[in-house]
């Protein structure tokens, strides 16, 4: 299990990551999620002791990761699949940290069968591809059989078949007991592979709940609406809405219907004579939800293209993009009165706001921007 406490870091008189508690336990896929400079490469530098906390701790099985009596059998990880010497071959780096760890040279043929990379195994690396490096840079994690495992972007460059092996290697590691942490900005492969999320946004902790219970408490689900014949929609609107629904027309002419239950809808219709050709239920998706929680998170916004908007002329891109380009444009906020999510900690006692960092208000969002820091090119 990986536990943090009250974890902070600051550079200087700026804060990475700000009083930062979660567990990861075994037995399930977390996802760690949030926006490019939330603090999670920050967060799992410090896992793995790359980075000394400036306040609060870490431990993996108990002890800071600097103590593990023989780290690399306990923990692995893939933070950067390019942290390799080009020069040597797949087999050559695998055999090269195994004997730094005391890991027999058999198990350096079995992790390159598991990955898929026998054949090239006396390629140098210098030539893989980004989805044979991440391939090389798993089986690096695992060269240990750890029973904590942490990946940064684990599907990088991958093929669609690569992608679908590492949800399913993922999941089979957790199915074994093993503590499996994974980052990733691929909100459809997360809501596939992940059983838990926890979720941060300008270093700050947002939640720390399951799949399922996230997209509940941060997305709104509808039914739509459509009827056999358009001169009824109109009078259906109004009894659903006196029902106690809200009705909102959609651009294709059917009706978007929010708090009521399809059998209620169904009933409305049946009993005003109302044939419906369309009764459908929405449930909002793991990326609408994540795009709900972190907008107020979110520190690089893009926009239009002036040369291109509304003419298609310009860059070829200005055209396409539109008005809701922008991150988060166009989402709604929290409904009215929502509570900060259960599953989350209670702030660390002994850790104040540092320089650079605002408080939490309720419901997570800082009470006004913080001065951030990016340590490394590659902060998410």
């Amino acid at each position: 299990m990986i536990e943090a406490v009250g974890l902070t870091k600051s550079y200087g008189s700026k804060t990475a990551v700000y009083n930062l508690s979660f567990q990861v336990r075994p037995g399930r896929v977390t996802g760690f999620l949030g926006p490019n400079g939330a603090g999670k490469s920050t967060t799992m530098r410090m896992i793995l002791g790359l980075d000394t906390p400036t306040g609060g701790s870490v431990t993996v099985a108990g002890h800071p990761y600097r103590k593990l009596p023989n780290a690399p059998r306990t923990v692995g990880a893939l933070l950067d699949a390019g942290a390799k010497h080009g020069g040597r071959s797949a087999r050559n780096h695998l055999l090269s940290l195994a004997q730094l760890s005391g890991i027999p040279a058999s198990r350096v043929h079995e992790v390159l069968e598991i990955v898929g990379l026998r054949e090239v195994a006396g390629r140098r690396s210098a030539g893989f591809s980004l989805g044979m490096g991440q391939r090389l840079g798993i089986a690096a994690a695992m060269l240990g059989d750890p029973q904590v495992l942490l990946f940064d972007e684990p599907v990088n460059g991958l093929d669609p078949e690569g992608i679908r092996w590492v949800r399913d290697l993922m999941k089979r590691l957790a199915s074994e007991g093993r503590t499996v942490f994974v980052s990733s900005h691929l909100m459809s492969e997360m809501a596939l592979t992940a059983d838990h999320l926890i979720v941060i946004g300008r270093g700050q902790l947002m939640a720390d709940m399951p799949v399922r219970d996230f997209i509940v408490q941060n997305s709104t689900s509808f039914a739509r609406v459509r009827t056999a014949d358009a001169a009824h929609q109109g009078s259906l609107a109004a009894l659903l809405t006196e029902a106690g629904g809200q009705v909102l027309p959609e651009q294709d002419g059917a009706l978007k219907v929010i708090g009521l239950e399809l059998p209620r809808i169904s009933d409305l219709a049946y009993g005003a004579d109302v044939r419906l050709w369309e009764l459908s239920p929405h449930h909002a998706s793991l990326e609408e939800a994540y795009m709900r929680m972190t907008q107020g998170a979110v520190d690089f916004r893009s926009s239009d293209d002036p040369r291109g908007a509304g003419s298609g002329e310009g860059m070829g891109m200005g055209a396409g993009m539109g008005a809701g380009s922008a991150m988060g444009a166009g989402t709604p906020g929290p409904p009215p009165g929502a509570q900060p999510p259960p599953g989350g900690y209670a702030p660390h006692a002994g850790y104040p706001p540092h320089a650079g960092h605002a408080p939490l208000q309720p419901g997570g969002m800082p009470q006004q921007p913080p001065t951030y820091a990016q340590p490394q090119e590659n902060a998410r």
